[in-house]
């Protein structure tokens, strides 16, 4: 078993999504608020560089404007250190951005997302990770999402995190808790990811 060489990458972690105009709905955003600051404290205390995104948007928008008290770092992530620092506007931490080049000059080999939105950013940037060949590990408790309603119809925050946490551990990321991964850090070893045959399978199998 080769131990993974991480690099945890925060998302979004911005004051939007605590008291602006997104609130996070589920998880509740002071729980994943605080796993989000463990899991800092303990890729910081293991050597495992620690990459913080930031998303902007122009300044007449109702979400990130820059310059706005939206758009700025929670204190969560602003008081701890990080190793690197990357600004986005689109949804990908990879898109426009020099996060893929900076991973390969330290020849990590995982990422660890967590922040906000699981079925925005970080399913992006996930599903970016994998095809660029990258193992991806998510924790979901870390993580959070809100409710839509559209033409498509309703979702609550828990109706898509949970959708999202299920199809990203079927292919795309190995989904575990906060403190599952720690342990996993301090193991020096991977995470179990799931795959499509074995979900489906699963699934099917509860109407047998």
């Amino acid at each position: 078993m080769t131990t993974p060489r991480r690099a945890l990458i925060v998302i979004d972690v911005q004051n939007e999504y605590v008291s602006g105009n997104l609130p996070i709905e589920y998880p509740d955003v002071q729980s994943s608020l605080a796993n989000i600051g463990r899991a800092i404290d303990a890729a910081r205390a293991a050597g495992v560089p620690v990459v913080i995104v930031q998303n902007f948007a122009p300044a007449t928008s109702p979400l990130f404007a820059r310059g706005s008290a939206g758009a700025e770092l929670h204190p969560v992530v602003a008081s701890r250190g990080r190793d690197h620092y990357l600004e986005k506007s689109l949804p990908s931490a990879f898109t426009g951005t020099d996060l893929a080049d900076w991973l390969a000059a330290r020849q990590i080999d995982t990422v660890t997302v967590v922040g906000y939105m699981t079925h925005n950013c970080d399913a992006s940037t996930i599903n970016h990770a994998v095809h660029a060949g990258l193992a991806v590990e998510f924790l979901h408790d870390a993580t959070g999402s809100v409710p839509y309603e559209n033409s498509a119809g309703f979702a609550s925050a828990e109706d898509i995190h949970r959708v999202f946490s299920v199809v990203l551990q079927s292919r795309f990321a190995a989904v575990a808790s906060t403190d599952e991964w720690l342990a996993a850090v301090s193991n020096g070893a991977p995470l179990e990811r799931g795959n499509i045959y074995a979900s489906n399978q699963k699934a099917r199998s509860r109407n047998r």
